[in-house]
């Protein structure tokens, strides 16, 4: 099978044809549509997704009437915030936003305020509530307003994850070689990160996973001192975040011949997630992606061993709305991106997932943004 080592070459990371405007101009949309006046965004990566703001500290308020938009910030951001969101007004504040957000719709005649209530912890929620009867404004909690804008990525998005995917492949191939027996799953881990860094990712996307032998049958196992060793399959799940989108890709190797079994559940799992991939169409429910993946392997006397979802969105999280599961009734949509990755896993005896990030595609199959062997690679 041919590797490339080719370093990737890469978008500008700032994404400068982005339109947040539009983005909020969607939101307010379905806002007036459900009758509520205004959203009140706490959770960062809406935030970022809605205005270009990528601080650690940060709300917007989008209201139907867009003269009425906000973005709320403290002292640490005043510079940062002027210039990656200049279109908007802002907000400085020590604590409070949220009153600064509610006395501003209040002023304006507003009826009622919605806020993220599966973003926000109890007694944040409870103060917004709070603020809004004080000022006579209905609260309403909404859940899932922006994330389920935030699942079809325009053509800058889409630029970004293919950037983010590449940057995985390559480093894919860089570490291969530390794959040899007596090198800790610790040691492969900390390369692996780095060989991200030093291609062009801003930082991995989450922690690695690295699982050798009987580990790799611990679905998220974090690595460990355990040293590899001859006849043991490592399942490496990884990924590089790039201009704020994150890849997701998970392989499982070889060192030396594995025991039949091993090679057998290798290929059941392989064809599982081909199935998978090739399920992943528009306006496929994604329970059908689902069952797609999952039969094959119940097929193979697997199924309990199989103890998580298909897959899940991705983007500016690496766990994003829809995820991928039997009874999920969500339609794919062009420009959706998701992972599929079905896995086993044999307690004692070891484990195999295969998962790629895709782009769901306007016609037939999805673009697979993450391109290393599926096949057993053995070393």
């Amino acid at each position: 099978m041919s590797l490339d080592l080719t370093a990737p070459d890469l978008p500008d990371a700032t994404l400068p044809d982005v339109d947040h405007r539009a983005r909020r101009d969607r939101l307010r949309a379905r806002l007036a549509a459900d009758d509520v006046d205004a959203l009140y965004v706490t959770h960062l990566p809406n935030v970022r997704w809605l205005t270009g703001f990528t601080g650690s500290s940060a709300a917007v308020l989008v209201a139907v009437d867009p003269a009425l938009d906000l973005l709320v910030t403290d002292g640490r951001y005043v510079t940062q915030a002027a210039v990656e969101v200049p279109e908007l007004e802002r907000a400085v504040v020590r604590a409070g936003g949220h009153q600064r957000a509610v006395q501003r719709l209040a002023e304006a005649g507003a009826a009622n305020v919605a806020f993220e209530a599966s973003r926000l912890a109890w007694d944040r929620g409870e103060r917004v509530r709070q603020e809004a009867a004080m000022h006579h404004l209905e609260p309403l909690p909404r859940r899932e307003n922006v994330e389920r804008l935030r699942a079809v990525k325009d053509p800058a998005e889409l630029r970004a994850l293919r950037a983010a995917c590449a940057i995985t492949d390559a480093a894919f191939v860089a570490i291969l070689d530390t794959l040899r027996p007596g090198t800790a799953e610790r040691q492969v881990a900390t390369v692996l990160e780095r060989t991200m860094v030093d291609l062009g990712a801003h930082r991995p996307s989450f922690d690695s996973i690295v699982a050798s032998g009987p580990n790799a049958a611990v679905p998220h196992h974090r690595p460990t001192d355990r040293r590899l060793e001859p006849g043991d399959l490592v399942k490496i799940d990884f990924g590089a975040a790039y201009a704020g989108y994150h890849a997701d890709m998970t392989r499982t190797i070889a060192l030396g011949d594995p025991h039949p079994r091993l090679r057998d559940l290798h290929e059941r799992v392989r064809e599982a997630q081909a199935a998978g991939v090739a399920a992943a169409t528009a306006q496929a429910e994604v329970g059908a992606v689902d069952r797609a993946c999952r039969d094959p392997i119940t097929a193979a006397g697997y199924g309990e061993q199989f103890v998580h979802p298909s897959g899940h969105g991705v983007g500016l999280e690496i766990h994003e709305w829809p995820t991928l599961v039997a009874d999920g009734r969500a339609l794919l949509q062009a420009g959706m991106t998701v992972t599929v990755e079905p896995g086993v896993y044999l307690a004692g005896i070891g484990g195999v997932r295969i998962e790629d990030t895709v782009a769901i595609s306007a016609e037939g199959p999805p673009e697979v943004l993450t391109r290393s062997p599926r096949e057993l690679l053995v070393l």
